[in-house]
This record gives C-alpha cells, sequence and structure tokens, in this order.
C-alpha cells in the first residue's frame, strides 16, 4: 500500500527493526559480492563500463560495502565507468540510502526524469535512485537482489478433492475487525494461470511479481550483458507454506496488525529458472555457507582477525562469521542464485573450432576459489 504499506511506513532493517540481514551483521558479506562482480567483470572481457544495480537496497550497507571494495581496487577499475542505480519505493528508506552513500548530499528530481533523485557515492561515484526496474536506463549492468524477492506479494494454492483452490483473505464474520484465511470457492485466474502442470505439492506458494522481475533481468542480460546475483532464503521448487511475519525479530501473525509487521515467504528458485525461459543462463541456487565460503570468507576472516586490535572486535568478527556460515543460523537457509549471459558459461565460437578457444574462467562463488 502507498501509503500504509510496511516499507513505506517502517522499512524495520537492523537491531532496532524487525529484521536484521547479512550485510548489517558483517562487511565481509559485502566485500566478497563486491569481488563477485569485479571477477565476473574480469572474466567477461572488463568491458569499458558497467552499471551496479541494486532491488531493494534496504539501509544502503551492502552498496556501501561494495563500493569500498570498488575503491580498494580502483587501480583495477581505472579505465571502467562505473555508476550505481538503485530501484527503492520506501521514501524513509532511500533517504536513509542517501545518508549512508552520499552523506545526505543528494539533488531531488534531477533532470534525467526517470530517477526521482541523484547524488554522487563518499568515493566519487554517481547514484541514481528509481521506482521501478523499468525506468533504470539500458546498458551493461550487474544486478543484485538481496532479500528482495521474499519481500514480494504472492498467491497461495491449496490442492483438494475438487482440484486447485486459491487461499483468500476475508473480514472474520465471529470477530469484527479480524482478517482470516478462506479457500476460494471455485478455481480463480490465478489458478488457471500460475499452478503448473506437472506440480507434485499439495500447497504452493507462487510470486508472479518475482518471475516478471526475472524476465526483465534475462532479457536486459541476453541484449545488454552483465549478470544477476540474487540473495535469499528460499527452496528449489520443495517447500509448501512458508508465508510469516516478523515485527520486532519474533514471529508475528500475518493477519493480525496489518502493515506494521515485515512479510515474507521463502523464493522459489525452481519458479525464477523457469521464468527466466532460457533467455539468461542460471547457476544455483546454492547454499550461502558454500558461496561464502568458495569466495575466500575463511582467507577475509583471518586477515580481519590478525588487523584487529583488540578482543572485543576480534568476538565481533568470529560471532559475525557464524551467523553467516553456521548451518543453524543464516548457512543453510539463505541460497544464492545467478543469471548470466549463455557465452558466459559456453564459449560464441566454441561451436566452431572446439579446440581453440582457451577455457572460460569459472563463475566465482558456485565453484571452488583456486587460489594461486
Amino acid at each position: 500500500s502507498p501509503s500504509q504499506g510496511y516499507y513505506t511506513r517502517r522499512g524495520g532493517v537492523g537491531e532496532s527493526g524487525d529484521f536484521i540481514t547479512s550485510p548489517e551483521i558483517s562487511q565481509v558479506f559485502g566485500e566478497l559480492i563486491g569481488i563477485w562482480y569485479i571477477s565476473e567483470w574480469m572474466a567477461m572481457g572488463k568491458p569499458n563500463t558497467f552499471q551496479l544495480v541494486e532491488l531493494g537496497p534496504g539501509r544502503g550497507t551492502l552498496t556501501d560495502d561494495i563500493l569500498r571494495v570498488f575503491k580498494q581496487l580502483a587501480s583495477v577499475l581505472s579505465k571502467c565507468d562505473v555508476s550505481v542505480h538503485l530501484v527503492e519505493v520506501s521514501p524513509k528508506l532511500s533517504e536513509m540510502q542517501a545518508v549512508m552513500l552520499t552523506g545526505g548530499k543528494v539533488q531531488p528530481n534531477p533532470e534525467d526524469k526517470s530517477a526521482y533523485m541523484k547524488g554522487v557515492s563518499k568515493t566519487g561515484i554517481p547514484i541514481f535512485w528509481y521506482r521501478d526496474i523499468q525506468d533504470v536506463p539500458p546498458g551493461y549492468s550487474f544486478y543484485l537482489a538481496h532479500e528482495f524477492f521474499d519481500a514480494l506479494p504472492i498467491h497461495k494454492f491449496q490442492r483438494t478433492e475438487k482440484g486447485w483452490r486459491e487461499v483468500l483473505v476475508d473480514i472474520d464474520p465471529e470477530v469484527p475487525d479480524r482478517l482470516r484465511f478462506v479457500l476460494s470457492p471455485s478455481r480463480t485466474p490465478a489458478t488457471q494461470n500460475f499452478i503448473q502442470p506437472e506440480e507434485t505439492r499439495d500447497h504452493v506458494e507462487v510470486c508472479p511479481e518475482a518471475g516478471v522481475i526475472v524476465q526483465r533481468l534475462a532479457s536486459r542480460i541476453e541484449k545488454d550483458g552483465g549478470a544477476a546475483l540474487v540473495a535469499d532464503y528460499g527452496h528449489d521448487g520443495t517447500k509448501t507454506d512458508t508465508f510469516r511475519g516478523f515485527r520486532n525479530h519474533k514471529l508475528h501473525d500475518v493477519l493480525s496488525a496489518p502493515g506494521t509487521a515485515d512479510l515474507t515467504a521463502d523464493v522459489d528458485f525452481s519458479y525464477l529458472r523457469k521464468m527466466a525461459q532460457g533467455r539468461a543462463a542460471t547457476l544455483g541456487p546454492i547454499k550461502q555457507r558454500e558461496f561464502l565460503k568458495n569466495m575466500g570468507i575463511d582467507l577475509r576472516l583471518q586477515v580481519l582477525l590478525q588487523n584487529s586490535g583488540d578482543t572485543a572486535t576480534r568476538e565481533q568478527l568470529l560471532h559475525s562469521y557464524d551467523m553467516l556460515m553456521n548451518p543453524e543460523k543464516m548457512g543453510d537457509c539463505f541460497n544464492f542464485f545467478a543469471l548470466l549471459p549463455h557465452h558466459r558459461l559456453v564459449p560464441l565460437d566454441k561451436k566452431d573450432k572446439p579446440e581453440s578457444k582457451s577455457p572460460l574462467p569459472p563463475v566465482a562463488g558456485f565453484n571452488e576459489l583456486l587460489l594461486k
């Protein structure tokens, strides 16, 4: 809801909010993602411009960590024209992002009409804000969606003796001002459009908006090059009822006090893969701990531990590493998934002269990183 929705009113990320995300736990998370983009940029022949496009950037912590890596590797990126494009609907969160990334020095309604705000990062990189991915200009881009797809609305379906029925929200006749779930009396348009004929589960959640966004990402990557990295909790088409609410870091009944809690549902990566419709190659999902291990988190942790002077900092580093990597915490429930151009995995001239082309570099994170 534009006026009463959770993200437009609150958007409670962080310790004092309703949920906490990986970038808020450790700087290493964002640094490794920054390295992933640079490694893909190099593997694709170092194009001379790239856009970093983040969908739903939260407080801007992740982009901030990535930009720090870009600054540290400035010599590598020196001939490349980098810009940042943030897709954010929440006025409150875009203000926080502006403070975090530019120190609050932004200009509303720039002459470029598609962006509603622009500024320059503390490291000198231009940043633009948009309400919709369609407004982001075309061009070679790296997309990032971290805990973005899980916040999009879903349709829920239940298999019954009479076939599939949609789970709807209704007013409880027994208790005024209370909402309840009901099954649709007959098939709805959504039941006809969103259930795959080969579906074997009895309860299914489908996020059509996620499907549309993945189609847009895949066609942009096919046309302009680049890659998309999706990090979220989810499953590969195996889970059923995952819709839940969070308020003050505790589970909250999704139907009570609408607009005051974070509502979320696990991302169905098998659906995202289907919706890429073969326009882009897909990798994953792989568990967060495997991806971060492949990206060299252990080495980075050792360096930070050696450089940290006091016990408190060391303890914080080990605690945040445990949060990200422990299978019981975020290590197993978060997954990484990527969209890449097909030629990134199969060279264009491989078909003609299979022996002539040198092998393609492996995609970082999804393969074990062999440190020379």
